[in-house]
């Protein structure tokens, strides 16, 4: 990009921006002639991908701040206003905003909540930080036709974000997203109204806890056995971290009422947006969990529990023989909670018919063979909670088939209807149940999920990202997939591809045989898959919010003998050993794009 390009953005940016801290920000560099900084803020305005409006926050098009926040809003109304004409003509529009714990977070939702009430469309907001789940609630709840959440989930400190909702609950995808986006791009005014004249118009109400209790209440309904809870609760000690996020105030007082005793780590139990104890508030890395796997050693817990920021991800550790803590993976964890909820369903007469699941392409098929056992269909969907919310909504305007459960390997999943996204409030409490339930068995987690292995076979899943920051590093992501999307990969772990799925061309084919190409049922993202020999799967993905490219291998491998300890031994020395080769072999082509 020109340099004088740069700067006229930069200009035209200081004259738009109101909040003075980012406007002094883009001054600063300015004055200064930091170009190179200065690209980086402006080659490009952020714009919704698989988790909304995300960002680093600063001044900038490229970053988080009021401006961005207030033109994607008014972009918002715009659209929403559009969409339902009816309702817009008779001043019965509504939204829900919520709000997590990062830094600006609180003053982000409030601009969006104005700037929803200037345009007529009342603006239901926290009072205070809550849940992505909540929100997601409170929509349908409130009968609301769109909503906003502000979080970056577990991104680092120093990002923000921004999810919109639509009227089912779930996050905006095509052709509302793009719609949206079209809005935003033509915004030529943006309404504003005073916080007190909206509160004296009725057009801004705050709401908390006649929101909160319907929400708990929710949570338990998910529940199967009241009668196990009750008498073994007090058996059960579980350590528990919000990652000073929004979850302790929803999980302590969930899994509370259930009876169940949770030491919170009181080093990570309040809000803070600096996340002074973790350098990433992410369930799925270990250093995260290190406080509380420490503090469930020491209490001698049966079950260690995290919940990211905005609490829709879900992570776990659980003690071993020698009472050492060992992570489960989100795969792993998905696959334990879908078999727990399909066999108490089976077990108690609860099983709908027409029964099915949703797992997105890159989550391990664990879950496809559990499903298989119980008579439940599987259905894959892209990346992102929203696309499985859009496959549920199917399933609920057609009445073809009843969700059961949703997962993606990410630490998200999804027990009940009443949320459209992933929810690390219900999951806790289901976990929860779950454990109790194997240890009235005679079985801990760890011991029962060997079990799973030895009867489905044993997966191992990894991922492998590779950041590319800037915008040389957008080219070089685009070209890694260009390269694989028409050169392919024949071999990968010293396996032969025998399938290729272009999910941007929406085809399937064996690369032996180009030509023949069969169309794939899915919506077209930039993501390719190679099945290899035996049925591991190797998926590429740029991420849709940050400058990654992630890889995905799911492997599996027989277990000869479901008494056979040594089988299962054996089948995970094999798994890993294809996974490293596979790792290996991806790590040699990344290192040839760079």
């Amino acid at each position: 990009m020109e340099k004088s390009e740069i700067i006229e953005r930069a200009k035209k940016y200081i004259a738009e921006e109101k909040d003075a801290r980012f406007r002094k920000e883009v001054e600063d560099l300015l004055a200064r002639e930091d170009f190179k900084e200065l690209e980086d803020r402006f080659y490009q305005s952020l714009e919704f991908g698989t988790g909304g409006l995300r960002g680093v926050m600063g001044g900038g098009t490229n970053r988080m701040n009021t401006l961005e926040i207030n033109l994607a809003t008014q972009g918002l109304a715009n659209y929403v206003i559009k969409a339902f004409p009816e309702k817009a003509k008779d001043g019965t529009l509504s939204a829900v905003v919520a709000y997590d714990s990062r830094k600006n977070s609180d003053v982000f939702a409030e601009a969006t909540a104005l700037i929803l009430a200037a345009n007529g469309i009342k603006a239901y907001l926290f009072t205070g930080l809550r849940p992505t789940p909540e929100l997601s609630y409170a929509i349908r709840e409130l009968k609301a036709q769109t909503g906003v959440v502000v979080t970056a989930s577990h991104n680092p400190p120093q990002y923000n974000g921004y999810k919109a909702y639509w009227d089912n609950g779930a996050q905006v995808i095509e052709p509302h997203d793009t719609g949206i986006i079209k809005e935003v791009n033509s915004v030529k005014e943006i309404k504003t109204i005073s916080k007190e004249e909206a509160l004296k118009s009725g057009k801004l109400v705050l709401i908390d806890k006649e929101i909160d209790e319907k929400f708990w209440e929710m949570c338990k309904k998910q529940l199967f056995r009241s009668e196990l809870i009750k008498e073994k609760a007090g058996t059960v000690k579980i350590v528990y971290t919000p990652l000073h996020g929004t979850g302790a105030l929803h999980v302590e007082k969930v899994l509370g009422d259930l009876g169940l005793k949770v030491i919170t780590v009181p080093q990570q139990r309040e809000p803070d947006g600096a996340f002074p104890t973790v350098e990433k508030p992410n369930p799925e890395e270990a250093p995260a969990l290190k406080l509380a796997v420490e503090l469930g050693e020491k209490e001698k817990a049966d079950c260690v529990m995290a919940t990211d920021p905005d609490a829709d991800r879900f992570g776990t550790a659980f003690p071993d023989k020698d009472g050492k803590f060992v992570l489960v993976s989100g795969n792993q964890m998905g696959a334990l909670l879908c078999e727990y909820i399909l066999l108490s369903r089976k077990e108690l007469g609860l099983m709908p018919k027409n029964p099915a699941a949703i797992r997105s392409i890159v989550t391990s098929p664990f879950c496809d063979y559990i499903c298989s056992k119980f008579g439940v269909k599987m259905h894959e969907c892209l990346t992102g909670f929203k696309w499985i919310a859009a496959v549920e909504d199917e399933f609920e305007k057609s009445g073809s088939e009843n969700y059961v459960f949703g997962l993606e390997e990410s630490y998200g999943y999804k027990v009940e209807k009443e949320v459209m996204d992933k929810d690390g409030v219900s999951a806790a409490a289901i976990c929860a149940e779950m454990t109790l339930y194997w240890a009235s068995q005679g079985k801990s987690i760890l011991e029962h999920l060997n079990d799973m292995w030895k009867e489905y076979g044993f997966f191992e899943d990894r991922s492998i990202s590779q950041n590319f920051p800037g915008s040389a590093g957008k080219e070089t992501m685009a070209g890694i997939m260009s390269k694989l999307r028409t050169e392919g990969l024949s071999t990968l772990g010293r396996k032969n591809v025998v399938e290729i799925k272009d999910i941007q061309e929406s085809v399937t084919f064996n690369p032996s045989s180009p030509s023949e190409k069969k169309p794939l049922d899915l919506p077209k993202s930039n993501v390719i898959q190679f099945v290899l020999e035996g049925g591991t799967i190797v998926s590429a993905r740029p991420s849709g919010t940050e400058p990654k490219i992630k890889f995905y291998i799911n492997a599996r491998t027989e277990v000869a003998g479901a008494k056979c300890d040594g089988c299962l031994a054996n089948a995970k020395k094999m798994s890993g050993e294809l996974c490293d080769s596979i790792s290996q072999d991806i790590k040699n082509m990344l290192n040839e794009a760079l």
